[in-house]
């Protein structure tokens, strides 16, 4: 018989709060939590893998919309598998270009550390090298202005 445990212990073992939890499962974020006789909340070892993939695809910038839209096609079973696969890989794609601009970002200020070690240790300012990809950052589209509503 596999494991089952109350959400305190869900938390505890996944080192997310009882809120944190119950505000996943209000989002119908958790599919197949079953209650027992007392209408408690009922965990299994599944939870705890759906709660890590949740968290992953939240941290990484999938819309609650979208894990919604994962969550339902998943509860609908085999016959979604394509769609559930298409919409990872489209996250993928996106969470790809964020690691890039993230590696462009921190480039960029491992470059600028290096020019302030170099000033203090030198007592002059020295010259400012530009970064390698750094040009792409100008070269981004702006965002649009926002309207304002005059009085």
């Amino acid at each position: 018989m596999a494991e089952s445990f109350l959400i305190g212990q869900l938390a505890a073992r996944t080192g997310r709060s009882v809120h944190t939890i119950r505000w996943y499962e209000a989002q119908g974020l958790i599919p197949g939590v079953a209650r027992d006789g007392g209408r408690r909340r009922v965990y299994g070892e599944l939870h705890i893998s759906w709660l890590e993939l949740m968290d992953r695809l939240r941290r990484t910038g999938m819309s609650i919309a979208e894990m919604r839209e994962y969550t339902t096609l998943v509860k609908q079973g085999r016959s979604t598998l394509a769609k559930r696969q298409a919409l990872l890989r489209a996250h993928r794609e996106q969470v790809k270009a964020m690691i890039t601009e993230w590696q462009l970002a921190l480039r960029l200020l491992d470059s600028k550390i290096d020019f302030y070690d170099e000033w203090v240790a030198s007592g002059k300012r020295p010259v400012l090298k530009v970064v390698e990809g750094s040009s792409a950052l100008a070269s981004r589209p702006k965002a649009k202005p926002r309207r304002t509503l005059k009085a």
